[in-house]
């Protein structure tokens, strides 16, 4: 799939390996120093992508948050954030939550053939409705994102999204950052969920960067070819003009 956007998927762990904890409340595992990074990052994307559980558990605004950096996006004829994006079965998703907000930036949501119509029904105007056939996935959401024009995908979760992703050899780098902290909670979601991962026992992943960030460490795997030596991409059109990297 080389015209699929190419696609990061970033993440924060504690040091057992949990992205979250299983209190029902956000877990905030990066520092101040690293979440401007990953607005950094956000700032170099065409589109940023969340599950549906994690719109529903986070509720997050999924936006560029320094007004430096929108600027420069709008100067650049881009919306000052990248467009939001989500993948549902199921028409739940609360038309309230801060990932429908009037923000300015785009939504796209992919839902299954049957879901559709509520979906559209339940959401308005707030996003754009995909039905992605009978059973979305991943494949058939990143094929019709590059369609769309986005060339750089952000993905922040969670875990069945990452999961999928890596599953289907769709990712090209991993994020990871690890957090000073343990949760010690069984109940808590890792990075992905139990399966055949093509990383493995017998295939290692190229660590492409190690960088401390105050008290978090950032590690940057390269998943694919399209991932160059120093574990970044062809600069992408937004990178050359807003003059920011991964």
């Amino acid at each position: 799939m080389a015209d699929r956007p190419y696609t990061i998927l970033s993440c924060a762990v504690s040091l057992d390996g949990y992205l979250d904890d299983a209190t029902g409340t956000r877990l905030v595992l990066s520092n101040a120093a690293d979440l401007d990074r990953v607005d950094d990052v956000r700032a170099g994307c065409d589109a940023i992508l969340v599950g549906a559980g994690t719109i529903r558990a986070d509720d997050p605004r999924l936006l560029v948050r320094s007004e430096h950096r929108r600027a420069a996006r709008v100067l650049a004829g881009l919306p000052g954030s990248p467009c939001k994006v989500t993948v549902t079965r199921r028409a739940a998703l609360d038309p309230a939550a801060r990932f429908f907000a009037d923000d300015g930036a785009d939504k796209l949501v992919y839902c299954s053939s049957a879901a559709a119509p509520r979906t559209r029904a339940r959401l308005g105007v707030r996003a754009h409705v995909v039905d992605a056939g009978p059973r979305p996935t991943l494949r058939t959401v990143s094929a019709d994102l590059g369609r769309r024009g986005v060339r750089r995908l952000l993905v922040e979760g969670g875990q069945q999204v990452h999961t999928q992703f890596i599953a289907e050899d769709l990712a090209d780098e991993l994020h990871l950052v690890l957090a000073p902290i343990f949760v010690g909670d069984s109940h808590a979601h890792r990075v992905v969920a139990d399966g055949p991962l093509p990383w493995n026992r017998d295939h290692r992943a190229r660590l492409a960067e190690v960088r401390r960030i105050g008290d978090v460490v950032l590690m940057r795997y390269a998943l694919s070819a399209r991932c160059d030596g120093d574990g970044h991409a062809a600069v992408s059109a937004s990178e050359r003009l807003l003059g920011v990297r991964p």
